[in-house]
């Protein structure tokens, strides 16, 4: 896979590797919790896979957090 093709990922890749469901993943993209960009005419959704990792790292932080302060 060439550097765009890796760096783009479908909404379907980010499901499985979040072991999410579609309107999920959806959903992180249209409340903005998941930065994504629509692209081609059919406006399909992509996330930047820099971005994935970010989104990954922050609900590992706050997890800690929910742990730290009991409400885990």
């Amino acid at each position: 896979m060439d550097d765009m093709g890796s760096r783009f990922l479908s909404l379907a890749d980010v499901q499985e590797m979040l072991n999410i469901s579609a309107a999920q993943a959806y959903s992180l993209v249209r409340s903005g919790e998941l930065p994504a960009i629509q692209v081609g005419p059919k406006k399909v959704w992509r996330v930047e896979a820099a971005k994935l990792e970010e989104y990954i790292e922050q609900q590992y932080s706050r997890t800690r957090e929910r742990i730290a302060s009991g409400e885990l």
